[in-house]
């Protein structure tokens, strides 16, 4: 059981859905996201995705783009991403940590280095979201057996002949991409969400988060009511891009949260 595991278990019990917050690492500076990220579990935040800055992200759109190359400038490595965790952990040894990125900084740091330096922090999951099922052997069995869940992205055209493969070493939980395309580039629609969340929980027992296109605490409270939860990157990540002081950016999550929790 990773703490991914133990907070689905916990949510469950109390009848609640999850909110996972993105934010990306060193954005803008390592000060100024550390600060948000400690923040995240008060601001009612049960799974804090922790973005590690890539210069090709392809599953992004302009918003987090932009977020990953501010850190790239202010001169954001693995390391520093990893020793961010470190510090948050110091203080908080309950909160599942998720790195999501691309699998070009892990592949250049050498796999077991890598499983090696994220368990050590107190890193729980994965998304890498350029490795298919396929290249399971690379990364994911590995990931696994380090104890890390390795979490998958299914979206609206994993069709049912793919699903069994996407699902069949995915863990933690599954995270539903609600719309064709990037981040940040259209709104998520709960009545075209809800049956597909219906369909992939038909196929296993992972909870479903949704995530891209939510951005108010409204859509966050009526997607969380078609699934197990949903996740908020762009509106936050925007936020920090335009400078808006750390309480207030809290304060933006708390209420998205709260829509969440509501559902």
């Amino acid at each position: 059981m990773t703490r991914i595991d133990d907070t689905f278990a916990r949510l469950k019990a109390e009848g609640k859905k999850a909110f996972v917050a993105y934010i990306m690492g060193g954005d803008p500076d390592v000060a100024t996201s550390l600060a948000v990220m400690q923040g995240l579990p008060a601001a009612g935040v049960d799974v804090i995705e922790l973005g590690i800055p890539f210069t090709d992200p392809m599953a992004d759109g302009p918003t987090i783009q932009a977020a990953g190359q501010r850190a790239l400038e202010g001169g954001m490595t693995m390391d520093k991403v990893l020793g961010m965790v470190r510090t948050f952990r110091a203080a908080d040894n309950t909160t599942p940590i998720v790195l999501m990125g691309y699998y070009n900084p892990i592949y250049s740091r050498g796999v077991d280095r890598f499983l090696a330096d994220a368990t050590e922090a107190g890193i729980d999951g994965l998304i890498v979201v350029d490795l298919p099922p396929e290249e399971d052997d690379e990364l994911c069995i590995p990931a696994q057996k380090a104890g890390l869940n390795f979490i998958r992205l299914a979206t609206p055209t994993t069709d049912d002949k793919r699903l069994p493969k996407v699902l069949q070493n995915t863990s933690g939980f599954v995270y539903y991409v609600s719309i064709t395309g990037i981040t940040g580039a259209a709104s998520a629609q709960a009545t075209d969400v809800g049956p597909e969340v219906a369909r992939i929980k038909r196929s296993t027992d992972l909870p479903v988060i949704v995530g891209f296109g939510i951005n108010t605490p409204e859509a966050a409270r009526t997607i969380a009511s078609v699934a197990d939860g949903c996740v908020v990157g762009s509106a936050i990540v925007k936020d920090i891009g335009a400078g808006v002081p750390v309480a207030q950016v809290l304060a933006r999550v708390k209420a998205l949260a709260d829509g969440a929790h509501s559902a």
